[in-house]
C-alpha cells in the first residue's frame, strides 16, 4: 500500500514536541515514504535539515490552531515558514469571522496567506466540529476562491475530527477544483481507507506508522 503512505502527512503538532520527537518523526517519514511531515513553524528549519536529500516534503501550520490571529500575523508566519523550507502551508480559517458571516474578511485573510505562501500550496483548515453545514460549504467556497490547493477538516485541537460525512461534503462542494485533506482522529487503517474512499486526497495523522502496520497485518502493505 505504498500509495496509502504517499497520501499521509506525518504529523506532530503537540506544544511539548521536543527535538528528539521531530527527529523521530522525520526518520519515520523517510522509512515509510510518507508524503510529508507536518510541524509547527518553529520546527520547519530543523525538519528541513533532517530531511535534506530526501523526497519528503515539509508542511507547516500557520495561524494554528485557532485561526483567530490577525491577517498580518498569519502572513508573517507564513513568510517565515516558507523561508525556512516549508513546501506546503496548512492555515486555519478565521472561524469566528466565518460564523459572523464576514465573508469579505475571511476571503481577504485567506488570499493574503495564499499570496504569502508564494508558489507553495495552501491547505485551509475549516475546523468542522465548530461549524454548521452551511458554514462548512461557505468555508470551502471561500477557500477555493482564495486560491487554496486543499480544504482540510480539522486541527485536532478543537474536539471532533474528520468524518466521512464532512469529507464527502467537502468533495461535493469543491469538485475537482480543489483537493481534500482529512485530519483529526484518523488512527487506524480502516478509518484511513474509509476517508480515502469518501474522497480525501490527503490524510493528516500522527498515527501513520500504526496505519501502515495495520495494513501490513492484513497483507495490504
Amino acid at each position: 500500500m505504498a500509495s496509502i503512505a504517499s497520501t499521509i502527512d506525518h504529523t506532530l503538532l503537540k506544544p511539548d514536541a521536543r527535538a528528539a520527537d521531530i527527529e523521530r518523526l522525520c526518520a519515520e517519514a523517510i522509512e515509510y515514504n510518507f508524503h510529508s511531515v507536518c510541524v509547527n513553524s518553529s520546527r520547519v528549519a530543523f525538519a528541513a535539515r533532517l530531511l535534506a536529500g530526501s523526497k519528503i516534503k515539509i508542511a507547516a501550520v500557520t495561524g494554528f490552531p485557532l485561526g483567530a490571529m490577525s491577517t498580518e500575523a498569519k502572513v508573517h508566519e507564513t513568510h517565515l515558514a516558507v523561508r525556512d523550507g516549508a513546501d506546503e502551508i496548512d492555515t486555519v480559517i478565521a472561524i469566528g469571522h466565518l460564523q459572523d458571516g464576514e465573508t469579505a474578511y475571511v476571503l481577504s485573510d485567506l488570499k493574503a496567506v495564499v499570496s504569502a505562501a508564494e508558489e507553495q500550496p495552501v491547505k485551509v483548515i475549516l475546523e468542522t466540529s465548530l461549524l454548521t453545514h452551511e458554514e462548512k460549504i461557505l468555508g470551502c467556497k471561500l477557500a477555493v476562491e482564495a486560491g487554496a490547493a486543499f480544504v482540510k477538516t480539522s486541527t485536532g485541537f478543537a474536539g471532533g475530527g474528520a468524518t466521512i460525512e464532512d469529507v464527502r461534503l467537502f468533495r461535493e462542494t469543491v469538485g475537482s477544483v480543489c483537493k481534500v485533506k482529512a485530519s483529526g482522529g484518523i488512527r487506524d487503517a480502516a478509518t484511513a481507507l474509509a476517508m480515502l474512499e469518501a474522497g480525501a486526497d490527503r490524510l493528516g495523522t500522527s498515527a501513520g506508522v500504526a496505519i501502515l502496520t495495520g495494513l501490513a497485518s492484513q497483507g495490504e502493505y
